[in-house]
């Protein structure tokens, strides 16, 4: 049995970045920069106005109210550009603002004094205007030039909408890993609405780990469940392998029952196994190993939480390393209560961080934390991590806690909730 920081390091040492491909930007969502996107227009591409009103020529010095104008000219959004006088330009929100102008004072300030067939052609100001007021300039948001996204970014829906304004159609991503999930098992019953016989259950770490493969940034390839038999545990394998799986995720069969029969079945196919149990709770009979051709292997625990442990700090570390990402930055907070743990074992509990009246954040370690129980994981919106030393985490003492998967923040909630 390894510490879980010797474990980490194996794991890392068998990843490296994958390589980057070029996707269409619509296509693009949730993947992974594979460089810095560097601005080649300014965002906004012209000076334009704020307001819908009437565009001046300030040059620096402030109208009083009362003022009076001719309105020499219009510029509604879509307009070419053109050049303003001495007077004033009747002007649209988004409009090119005429060349020469630079303020712009709202339609609501201004009193029309004369009309030409239903356009204004004189007004007076009835407040005062400062200069450059209600303009929106050239390269305010973004300068050509600019580095706007760095390598590593994840190409959200915010991302994309900045991309697209300022004319970027094709990206370069980092490939996607591509990802196997096996659940072992005879007791397994894989549809949901099938009716259990005695002694069977239903393969909930399945979809659990298939949606947390995906929201970690992983192709899924091939899922499926396989009894307890050797031959059939290898054609599977072999199905995961043919699709393309870089990474293989299976649950159940990596202890030390008669039936825990994975770890033999990898070495007779010529598996390297780098690590069979971790000083870990829930999850210590995990197993890791890499497949002849490079796929890497890991073997689960089958008990819920025990399997959910494994994808969040054994996969996704190895996730981040493929799709070229630094090492997480988790938060450090104080626990609100006692914690006891498993003397020598790193103990991975769920837990919900809260905001308290003050806007202080803590973290409440749930009840329940058997690795069986599904409701705790329903109601955690954090992991805490407490390290292997002792068996006593005292109230107040800061522990590491980390979101539910490595693209997900914490999401907070008040102490009432």
């Amino acid at each position: 049995m390894i510490a879980y920081s010797e474990a980490l390091q194996h794991l890392l040492e068998a990843a490296s970045a994958l390589p980057a491909e070029r996707l269409r930007l619509h296509d693009a969502g949730g993947r992974t920069l594979a460089s810095d996107i560097i601005s080649a227009q300014s965002l906004p591409p012209f000076d334009n106005s704020a307001m819908d009103g009437f565009a001046l020529r300030a040059d620096g010095t402030a109208f009083a109210s009362g003022t009076g104008f001719a309105v020499q000219g219009w510029q509604a959004a879509g307009d070419d550009g053109t050049v303003g006088g001495e007077g004033a330009w009747e002007i649209m929100t988004g409009a090119r603002m005429p060349t020469g102008l630079d303020t712009v004072v709202p339609v609501e300030q201004v009193e029309i004094l004369q009309r030409h067939e239903g356009r204004p052609t004189r007004i007076a100001l009835r407040a005062d205007v400062s200069p450059g007021q209600h303009v929106r300039l050239r390269g305010q948001d973004v300068s050509e030039g600019e580095r706007v996204l760095r390598a590593g970014d994840v190409l959200d829906v915010n991302a994309r909408t900045l991309l697209h304004a300022i004319g970027v159609g094709e990206v370069a991503v980092v490939a996607r890993p591509k990802a196997a999930v096996i659940a072992t098992g005879k007791e397994l019953v894989t549809e949901a609405e099938q009716s259990l016989q005695s002694g069977q259950i239903r393969d909930s770490n399945r979809p659990y780990l298939v949606g947390r493969l995906q929201a970690a940034g992983a192709e899924v390839v091939w899922q499926g469940t396989v009894g307890d038999e050797v031959a059939a545990f290898n054609a599977v394998l072999d199905q995961a392998l043919d699709a393309g799986a870089q990474l293989l995720i299976s649950t159940g069969a990596v202890s030390a029952g008669r039936y825990d029969f994975v770890p033999d079945a990898l070495r007779e196919r010529g598996a390297r196994i780098i690590f069979h149990k971790v000083a870990i709770r829930p999850g210590k009979p995990l197993l890791f190993a890499v497949l002849p051709g490079g796929a890497l292997y890991f073997g689960l625990p089958g008990n819920p939480v025990s399997a959910a442990v494994g994808q969040r700090f054994f996969v996704e570390p190895v996730l981040r390393r493929l799709l070229g990402l630094a090492p997480e930055t988790p938060l450090q907070l104080p626990l609100q209560a006692d914690v006891r743990k498993p003397e020598g074992l790193r103990f991975h509990a769920r837990a919900r961080v809260e905001v308290d009246a003050q806007g202080r954040l803590s973290a409440r370690v749930l009840s329940g934390q058997e690795s069986f129980r599904l409701m705790s994981m329903l109601r955690a919106n954090a992991w805490v991590v407490l390290e292997a030393e002792g068996n006593l985490a005292a109230a107040g003492t800061y522990v590491r806690v980390q979101g539910w998967g490595h693209h997900e923040p914490v999401q907070l909630v008040s102490e009432e909730s």
